[in-house]
């Protein structure tokens, strides 16, 4: 009996695995693959945009607008995670039931705040951008609060079930002797998961840049403001020089968070507290230089936005999403909902390709990409090519994740025609650049000796990946395969803004059109398929275990 667990699991595993791909191959038959797929000029305009890649603008005019844009672009990000932390924090806290006393408290607690944090996370944060314009204009902090709303949903989220799963034995003696629940809270479960809390709150630091890029392109300023005109002015090489400002602003936050892990993770406390204080001075003076920056120089207060004006304008346009005054309201209409029901598998079409594309390319370059496959500590035997392999596939992987799935879509609209190819292409492209980082430190973690002893008896490089590395670690593959397909769900309407198709290009129609009922049906569907998409993830994930 002991032998056939494992055995049932090997199998579970591999129809799981099998299963996986004909849902990818299945979403293959949405698209009619011939060559009405391009647009007749597609071949020159990519070659364009090659062009301007290789040769990008760099006139002293272009380096100035393109640096004061992306400052901008960092103070938006900034001010809204500095509101996402506080607003994470509190409901994080109250969501994981740390501070009740009895089981009905603590269980009514989780279900009420982690609602609020799975409603304010499910909603992408390109939306809640455009929801905010149209109820109070284009303010800046339209593109705060819309990046504070969903990332603190996020980043609640994570801090919750950092503190349900924090060790029991530190917080059973604080209870035994006599500590109040505050006090458990502040001594006892802050202590064993401050770390964490960090470490998770700097990964989202760099997704916040890419979405501070892309909410200038409801017109709120920033590098994707620039880059938006550029490309519809078709200045390739323009485009470029604002896209490697926005890479370098990503490989900069990456920097500054993995110099504030490894400060973390220092033994020496001389070390660790030097870090830890010019981390948090850094920290503290970009928060108030960002604050500064968007009272002073943009003209913008926070009283301004709770303006009468605003509020008759929030009024009128929240009374519409909910029919008011609207005697026939999409999301009462069989037909509008027959519409936007098609809509919705489209986009789970494009999602599925999407982390089909993206989980190919990545496989075939996660092994290249290893530092220990690279220096030869994996399978004791080194190319002279691996380490000119690796650096290559590395920065390719930090092009690819730095540029965000609405830029890579805009510029793939002109190539391709509109449809949920090249939506499935930008979300592909960008994803693969963070599941090949994600694989490759899971390769660079695992123990070499079974590789190691394989190589060792003869097998080949083939054989050494299929037998050796892949059984080892898939689950974790599967686990971040997972991960990225529920984030390319909730991000599958922000390309369809471009033409990609889906549930994105209808709602960017209604928006356009003031259909505010038809906007509330388009976002109870996405609403509908981000549920789904957790839900299947989820009962995935345990399967795999």
């Amino acid at each position: 009996m002991m032998k056939l667990v494992p055995s049932l699991r090997l199998h579970r595993k591999f129809i799981l695995t099998l299963l996986l791909i004909c849902i990818f191959v299945w979403s293959l038959f949405s698209i009619r693959w011939n060559a009405d797929l391009f647009h007749p000029g597609g071949m020159v305009t990519l070659l364009q945009i090659f062009r301007g890649l290789i040769h990008p603008d760099l006139t002293p005019d272009i380096l100035l607008l393109g640096l004061s844009s992306a400052w901008i672009t960092l103070a938006y990000a900034v001010a809204g995670m500095s509101l996402a932390i506080i607003y994470a924090f509190i409901v994080g806290i109250l969501a994981s039931g740390t501070l009740t006393s009895t089981k009905t408290a603590r269980f009514c607690s989780k279900v009420f705040f982690r609602g609020i944090l799975g409603f304010t996370r499910s909603i992408h944060e390109l939306v809640w951008a455009w929801l905010f314009v149209a109820a109070v204009g284009l303010s800046p902090y339209a593109a705060i609060l819309a990046i504070a709303i969903p990332y603190g949903g996020i980043l609640g989220r994570i801090f919750a079930d950092m503190l349900d799963d924090a060790q029991e034995e530190p917080i059973k003696a604080l209870k035994t002797a006599g500590a109040s629940r505050l006090q458990i809270l502040v001594y006892g479960y802050l202590p064993l998961v401050w770390t964490d809390m960090i470490s998770y709150t700097m990964y989202r630091f760099e997704c916040a840049i890419r979405s501070s890029a892309i909410m200038s392109f409801v017109g709120l300023g920033g590098l994707g403001y620039q880059i938006q005109l550029s490309l519809q002015d078709l200045k390739y090489d323009q485009v470029w020089t604002y896209i490697f400002y926005l890479i370098v602003l990503v490989i900069f936050v990456d920097g500054w968070s993995n110099l504030v892990r490894s400060g973390l993770s220092e033994t020496n406390d001389y070390k660790q507290l030097v870090s830890g204080w010019v981390s948090s001075l850094f920290t503290l003076l970009l928060i108030i230089g960002s604050w500064l920056y968007i009272a002073a120089f943009q003209n913008v207060s926070l009283f301004a936005l709770l303006s009468n004006e605003n509020f008759e304008y929030a009024k009128k346009f929240f009374g519409g999403l909910i029919g008011l005054n609207d005697p026939h309201p999409a999301f009462l209409d069989s037909k509008s909902w027959k519409d936007g029901l098609k809509l919705t598998l489209e986009t789970l079409e494009m999602s599925l390709m999407a982390i089909g594309f993206a989980t190919i390319a990545a496989f075939l370059t996660v092994i290249p990409a290893a530092r220990n496959a690279a220096n030869g500590t994996l399978s004791t035997s080194k190319k002279w090519y691996s380490c000119i392999l690796f650096y290559i596939v590395r920065i390719v992987y930090i092009f690819s994740r730095s540029v965000p799935e609405l830029v890579w879509a805009m510029m793939i609209i002109f190539i391709f025609k509109p449809g949920l190819l090249p939506g499935a292409l930008a979300l592909a492209l960008h994803n693969f650049g963070i599941l090949g980082k994600l694989w490759a430190e899971v390769v660079e973690d695992m123990d070499p000796r079974p590789i190691r002893n394989l190589a060792s008896t003869g097998a080949s490089r083939a054989q050494s990946l299929f037998y050796g590395i892949v059984p080892i670690v898939m689950p974790r593959f599967l686990t971040y395969i997972l991960y990225r397909w529920e984030v390319i769900m909730r991000t599958t309407i922000v390309v369809g803004f471009v033409g990609a198709g889906g549930l994105g290009m209808q709602f960017k129609l209604s928006m356009s059109y003031f259909q505010y009922t038809e906007l509330s049906l388009l976002l109870i569907c996405y609403m509908i398929l981000v549920i789904i998409a957790d839900f299947a993830s989820e009962s995935t994930r345990k399967a795999a275990k």
